[in-house]
């Protein structure tokens, strides 16, 4: 799995003209899942966004978890953070998972950072999706479950 990971004043995500997901502060989750990914690698990931020291503390450093500012998710499916650019001129997405299997390992890691206590909101799956946010500092981090 990867996760592009934007610290967030204020996001929200429409579909259709309508809002699906709004946050306040906290962080944005571009989530993407590909076909060799399992629930080790969204436990994984939950447990390492949330716990990210990427907030600051009072002297002004990257201290601070999420969990300790007691910040929200705006979390968005994204199959094209597996597009391959390497050839041509368009995007491969064969490394892309499949959708059943998506969006099962993207509930499942959004889950994951319900149960850890965190205000988790979402777009809609496959949809096509406006996200908004204001980012942050700006800081734009990519996580992923593969070394």
């Amino acid at each position: 799995m990867r996760v592009v990971v934007q610290r967030s004043k204020n996001a929200k995500v429409t579909v259709n003209g309508e809002i699906t997901g709004q946050i306040s502060k906290g962080l944005v989750l571009l989530v993407g899942v590909t076909h060799h990914d399992k629930e080790e690698d969204a436990a994984f990931l939950a447990d390492k966004i949330a716990n990210l020291r990427i907030f600051e503390d009072e002297p002004g450093k990257m201290n601070l978890s999420l969990l300790d500012v007691g910040g929200e998710i705006l979390s968005v499916s994204q199959f094209t953070l597996y597009g391959d650019c390497r050839k041509g001129r368009r995007p491969n997405f064969m490394e892309a998972a499949r959708p059943e299997q998506a969006n099962q390992l993207y509930e499942g890691f959004n889950d994951l950072l319900r149960e850890k206590g965190i205000k988790v909101e979402t777009g809609i799956f496959g949809a096509m999706m406006d996200v908004e946010l204001i980012n942050d500092g700006p800081v734009t981090l990519i996580v992923d479950s593969k070394g």
